[in-house]
């Protein structure tokens, strides 16, 4: 390959490479080292007595390593209604959220309610920390009731300046209109008199009225401290429950996908790493050796970030890891095959490096900025495991940003520098015609439809047929809790084996979740829905094959994990980040036509994975949230890399008629056409490890994304330029 001085000289840009010296290119590679070793060393082994830092100390939710169950009675109503319940859940909701966002609060039976909070190990501290549950009140002096606990709409610790402009420890209060009114009316006749806050039986604060207060908004103040206005603030929030609740049972609980998940996961994972790794070497030579560091870095940050940020890792945290693996991949594969094309063009290697991270940079930041935007707004509105997803996401896009564009440089000039100046170590691709995709077009949309169609149509069978729509899970539609306690002392790897296929003989479903209660052998299992019958049935079958009395076996019936406000919030929050996705490519393309685009291949992946789910009857539940969410992050990052190159050709071309457009989008493609393969491929091979080497249930999770990943390479390279061209033709710009 010649080496035209002329063009590198035009295209170094600032020079960089060419100014950086040997030593400083062994001071960079020293010190990427030092930072790598440092991390890995903190992810291994943390510091202190504790393993500040370590790996082992990242907190896990409920189906990893288990965690706290505590179980509520409403008080003196042992048929409340349903109202009362949804309102009492929704707090409670949000009350546990600042434990974690995997916290679950669902129903048991007619008058319980069931809190499940990951990663702690302390039933008394929660419930110290939760409080209890009861009645409160605003009375007068005289003792009349002003307002009740259940129309405080919040109570919230802050900070107000008072007359003098000094900061003071204040609770903010919001009554609901009601309470607005007769909040009004008394603190109207009242000034300068107390109003009693009364929490089960006891005053925890007697307030003095300064002056009628007519808007539904109070301000408590005189609080000594922060931790003062933090705890009033929680009794009131606690206290301003729908239904006055007692402690019933509070248990530690193990991990409900048993401790084999973590191990085989992390096996996985180190296994699926690997094999990226030594790909991204083999195809791509040195810079492939850059690549598998930046990635190794990416990996061993993103463990020390968790940690440093106390998120709760659960499988949806897991996929987001896993796209954002991918996103790092597809960032380095970008500039690698940027600086093949400098190469074949007769470029000098040290150009080519620099141009090709300058030519890759506004596609890599598209499409990372996009998926970030997603997962900014799911952060913002989502709940639950919404929400955990998108703080995992969040923090992987930008981590892996990180170490594509900052560690990869680094070390690509640095190599350079240190003598790797041949092409050789480069690699120089060979040219390849440009393949016609539009010529297929028709075929492609018609494969399109008929997959998308497939689902929904499957969906209407099953429910034509008397079954469900799709197979929903516990956390969707509840079912019922079954309380068994053993002969002896069962592992969750045992009772997989041995106690599951007994309950599925008689449920008839694989979807069972079991759960261990620690320092006993009682096992909850979770199963559908069962009729008296079934109950019975079960209960004979455990007495017969362990030996369970079956006098001690108890069942209740639960609700959903995920409430319809949970569904709700998660439909809108993907909504509206799909229109704020669509906005932010319609400003950087100048054209809304990519924006359209990239949508309708977007609902093309996710439609595809419904079909999957419907098809094959895989379980939807929390995880089928997560697969959703990964797979329209990464099919709106697949789209952007053609779009940006469309639009790069677009700016070299100066003829846009539709023969012109055809052959650019065609050409557009070819030339991202390795990138789509490689990226989806190695995204595919993470994915197939976790498939391979995981416990059933994150086989079940594992599945879907596969499938996402096969449809999103597919409407990236079939679907989303050739539908591009397309609205282009057909509604033309008026001032073209």
């Amino acid at each position: 390959m010649r080496d035209h001085d002329k063009g590198s000289t035009r295209c170094r840009g600032k020079g960089e490479l060419r100014n950086m010296k040997k030593n400083k290119a062994i001071g960079v590679v020293v010190a990427i080292a030092l930072f790598l070793g440092l991390l890995t060393y903190t992810t291994a082994v943390g510091f202190g007595p504790t393993g500040t830092g370590a790996a082992k100390n990242i907190t896990l939710g409920l189906d990893l390593s288990g965690g706290v169950s505590i179980t509520y009675e409403v008080v003196g109503d042992e048929n409340p209604s349903a109202e009362d319940m949804k309102d009492t859940i929704y707090k409670l909701q949000q009350r546990v959220d600042g434990y974690s966002t995997e916290a679950q609060v669902y129903q048991e039976g007619t008058n319980r309610i069931n809190i499940e909070i990951p990663g702690v190990s302390d039933a008394n501290t929660i419930l110290e920390e939760l409080g209890k549950p009861g009645s409160l009140q605003f009375q007068l002096e005289d003792g009349t009731v002003v307002v009740d606990g259940s129309q405080v709409v919040s109570a919230e610790a802050g900070v107000q300046q008072d007359n003098l402009k000094n900061n003071e420890n204040v609770v903010k209060l919001e009554f609901n209109s009601e309470g607005a009114a007769a909040f009004a009316n008394a603190t109207s006749e009242n000034i300068g008199k107390s109003i009693y806050i009364v929490y089960d039986g006891d005053v925890i604060s007697a307030p003095t009225v300064q002056s009628a207060i007519t808007d539904g908004s109070a301000v408590i103040t005189g609080m000594a401290d922060a931790q003062e206005a933090e705890n009033l603030a929680s009794s009131i929030r606690i206290g301003s429950l729908s239904l006055e609740l007692q402690e019933l049972r509070s248990n530690v609980v193990g991990a409900q996908l048993g401790e084999a998940a973590i191990s085989t996961s992390l096996k996985a994972g180190a296994i699926g790493l690997a094999l990226v790794c030594i790909f991204m070497m083999v195809v791509y030579l040195l810079p492939g050796v850059v690549a598998a560091i930046s990635l190794l870095l990416y990996t061993v940050l993103t463990l020390v970030t968790l940690n440093a940020f106390d998120i709760t890792l659960t499988l949806p945290g897991i996929a987001g890891i896993i796209l954002g693996i991918g996103m790092a991949v597809d960032a380095n594969v970008i500039i690698y095959a940027r600086i093949r094309e400098e190469i074949a063009a007769g470029r000098s290697v040290k150009s080519a490096i620099d141009i090709g991270f300058k030519k890759a940079l506004s596609a890599i930041l598209d499409g990372n900025i996009t998926t970030l935007i997603a997962a900014i707004v799911l952060g913002i509105m989502g709940t639950g495991s919404v929400k955990g997803f998108a703080y995992t996401l969040a923090m992987s896009i930008i981590l892996s940003m990180f170490s594509a564009l900052v560690i990869s440089r680094y070390l690509a000039k640095a190599f350079f520098a240190l003598g790797f100046q041949d092409v050789k170590y480069y690699g120089c691709p060979k040219k390849h015609d440009t393949i016609d995709f539009l010529k297929h077009k028709k075929v492609f949309f018609a494969i399109a439809v008929v997959c998308m169609i497939s689902g929904p149509a499957s969906m209407l069978i099953h429910s034509q047929g008397g079954g469900k729509a799709l197979n929903y899970s516990l956390e969707f539609m509840g079912g019922t809790s079954t309380n068994v306690t053993f002969n002896e002392d069962y592992s969750i790897e045992e009772i997989d084996e041995k106690v599951k296929p007994v309950v599925q003989e008689v449920t008839g479903d694989a979807n069972i979740q079991a759960t261990k209660v620690s320092g006993s052998n009682q096992v909850i299992i979770k199963t559908r829905e069962l009729s008296l019958d079934e109950r019975t049935e079960l209960s004979q079958k455990l007495n017969k094959k362990f030996g369970v009395d079956e006098s001690t076996i108890t069942a209740e019936s639960i609700s959903s994990t995920v409430s319809n406000e949970m569904r709700q919030d998660a439909i809108v929050a993907v909504i509206i980040a799909a229109i704020c996705m669509l906005i932010y490519i319609w400003l950087r393309f100048k054209d809304i036509r990519f924006g359209a685009s990239a949508v309708l291949a977007l609902l093309h992946d996710v439609l595809i994975v419904l079909a999957f789910y419907a098809i094959a009857r895989i379980s939807v539940g929390n995880t089928f949230i997560a697969c959703m969410l990964t797979i329209i992050g990464y099919s709106i990052n697949a789209s952007i890399v053609i779009f940006d190159r469309i639009r790069e050709n677009l700016g070299n071309s100066k003829k846009h008629s539709d023969e012109a457009l055809k052959e650019i989008v065609n050409r557009s493609i070819t030339q991202t056409l390795t990138r789509s393969i490689y990226t989806s491929l190695t995204t595919f091979i993470t994915i197939a490890a976790l498939f391979i080497l995981g416990v059933p249930s994150i086989r079940e999770f594992a599945a879907p994304l596969m499938v996402g990943i096969v449809a999103g390479a597919f409407s990236s390279v079939c679907i989303s330029g050739p539908l591009w061209y397309t609205l282009k033709t057909k509604f033309k710009s008026k001032n073209k």
